[in-house]
């Protein structure tokens, strides 16, 4: 697994906590917080596309 993911040119962090045994990451290069998590690397992958959706919108 990469330390990264691009989704719609917006590139995101991959990280792991052992302690609570969780995937998350926030959303690089903006000045906004996003964040995102899940259980395995699809819910990581599912909450990130969803969260950069939301962002888009946003604006």
């Amino acid at each position: 697994m990469s330390n990264t993911m691009e989704y719609k040119g917006y590139i995101g962090s991959v990280e792991f906590s052992e302690e609570d045994g969780v995937y998350f990451g926030k959303v690089q290069g903006i000045q906004s917080l996003i964040s995102y998590d899940g259980a395995n690397h699809q819910e990581l992958a599912k909450d990130f596309h969803g969260a950069v959706d939301d962002y888009l919108a946003s604006l």
